[in-house]
């Protein structure tokens, strides 16, 4: 039992975290905006890197630089919104979707450019693992945990406890009558955008930490990212934030040896069991487990 809990439920967990970290903004952005980034995930990567280099030049650990990655990736967003959305904003959601292919392949080169493919990390040393009655967690695990929830909480008193909390839950209910009745849609839209973007950023410094900074780091998860959204509920970013923890466990006890000896499913291919629940979800139950927006 132990075994499953040190190597199989908790690394789930942390894979979920992030996932619903990423989830989360895609979410949020789907319920305003009404179509789905797809640069989300170029985001996730460039917040990433721009930790890279705060810690590169101010020589802070990466758990330090996720308030410089936040700042560098708000402002992209915005530029593409500016440019790219903001000009289609009435048009079809699918013209926008294939736009925000574009704007992720932009981003994308971007990194390829400044950082080059090749693989980096954050410089760090062995650090042991926290033993606990034959519990073994590695402090970077329970960093992103407790980062993952500290950021869900601060969303959650943004759109519960703020008035433009409120603005944004009516633009996602209703946004002819939030126009209607005087809510600052511009506003709305760009605080939108920063709060997707801060999520995903802080996802993305998560998963370099948790692995490896490359330069395909985001377009790796945001797949599963959306599968989470929509299990969760599109639209929804509590949902998808559930959405992502349960693939993440998914994903990681996927792989324990249930029968015979061997992986029920072999490691390489765990990430195939996002787009099944996918599959699945979209067949039995298209509006998510609680009832996201068509």
């Amino acid at each position: 039992m132990l075994e499953v809990i040190n190597f199989y439920l908790i690394p789930g967990l942390v894979l979920g975290s992030i996932y619903a970290l990423a989830a989360a903004g895609l979410s949020l952005a789907y319920g305003v905006l009404r179509f789905a980034n797809f640069a989300h995930g170029e985001l996730m990567t460039f917040g990433a890197y721009a930790a890279l280099v705060a810690v590169g030049l101010l020589g802070i650990s990466p758990w330090a630089a996720v308030p410089f990655a936040i700042a560098a990736t708000i402002p992209v967003i915005l530029l593409a919104d500016r440019a790219f959305f903001a000009p289609l904003r009435r048009a079809q959601p699918a013209v926008l979707l294939i736009s925000s292919f574009g704007v992720a392949l932009m981003i994308r080169a971007v990194v390829y450019f400044v950082w080059g493919p090749t693989p980096q990390g954050y410089a760090r040393g062995f650090t042991p693992p926290l033993l606990w009655e034959g519990l073994r967690i590695q402090p970077r695990h329970l960093y992103i945990l407790a980062g993952a929830l500290a950021a869900a909480f601060l969303v959650h008193l943004l759109l519960s406890r703020s008035r433009a909390g409120r603005a944004m839950r009516a633009m996602a209910d209703d946004p002819d009558l939030a126009r209607i009745t005087g809510v600052p849609v511009d506003g709305v839209i760009r605080l939108t955008w920063a709060v997707s973007a801060a999520l995903a950023a802080v996802a993305g410094v998560f998963l370099a930490i948790d692995t490896e900074l490359s330069p395909m780091l985001g377009f790796n998860v945001v797949l599963a990212a959306f599968a989470a959204a929509i299990l969760g509920g599109i639209g929804r970013p509590w949902g998808a934030a559930l959405g992502g923890l349960l693939l993440g466990v998914a994903e990681e006890l996927s792989t324990y040896p249930w029968i015979g000896e061997g992986p029920l499913l072999e490691p390489a291919y765990k990430t195939g069991v996002a787009f099944a629940v996918l599959v699945l979800v979209l067949i039995f139950r298209p509006q998510g487990l609680f009832r996201g927006m068509n």
